[in-house]
């Protein structure tokens, strides 16, 4: 850890601070997109991207949308429109809203469940994402599973020394599994307190 001499308060922020590096959306099954073509009115429209990935347009056909990002699907209508003698097609596509993009946050949770991923989604702020801790979660046991190149992996980290600034909070993926630990020992001395008379002194336990 380094002082910082004479200062008093935290610096501000600059632009690079404040904007995430440049992390692709992928367009997934059941993703809401939006396509315009530019002087063609009938061809633009709001379409789902269908439980396969793929998306179907008049002219351009079916077209395999999963794992493009918006430019690249914006590419291939245009080359299937060309290839349908449209000239010199150009086409936007827009992501409206992702339901692939997304996060599973389980185990000693708030509220468990799946959560959309953003630019800027780190370990702590996915458990945020789903109300904090829980009474009996393992600060220390949070696993993060992750499919990389074909191989499950998966990364063992601890909340309370991210919040220390012990290292940097990891980022957080589309298809991540954040699964937080139970304390055993917590819940053991809750069970404790509930079946312990009303007691007029604080009640000390040594937990195995």
């Amino acid at each position: 850890m380094t002082v910082v001499q004479d200062s008093t308060a935290l610096p501000a922020p600059d632009r690079n601070d404040l904007t995430a590096a440049d992390r692709p959306s992928l367009i997934g099954p059941l993703d809401t997109i939006s396509v315009d073509v530019f002087n063609v009115p009938d061809l633009s429209r709001e379409m789902q991207v269908d439980a396969s990935g793929r998306v179907s347009m008049p002219l351009a056909g079916t077209i395999d949308a999963r794992g493009k990002t918006a430019g690249e699907l914006a590419d291939a209508i245009e080359a299937a429109l060309r290839n349908r003698y449209v000239r010199n097609p150009e086409v936007t596509v827009n992501i409206k809203s992702s339901v692939s993009q997304v996060v599973t946050i389980d185990g000693q949770v708030t509220e468990p469940g799946l959560y959309p991923v953003t630019n800027q989604m780190t370990l702590l702020r996915a458990v945020a994402s789903a109300k904090g801790l829980s009474e009996f979660a393992r600060e220390d046991d949070v696993v993060v599973l992750r499919t990389v190149g074909g191989r499950k992996m998966a990364g063992l980290y601890n909340i309370g020394a991210i919040r220390r600034g012990t290292y940097d909070d990891p980022q957080i993926y589309a298809n991540d599994v954040v699964v937080v630990g139970d304390s055993p020992q917590r819940r053991r001395f809750r069970d404790l307190v509930s079946l312990a008379p009303l007691l007029a002194a604080p009640l000390i336990a040594i937990l195995q």
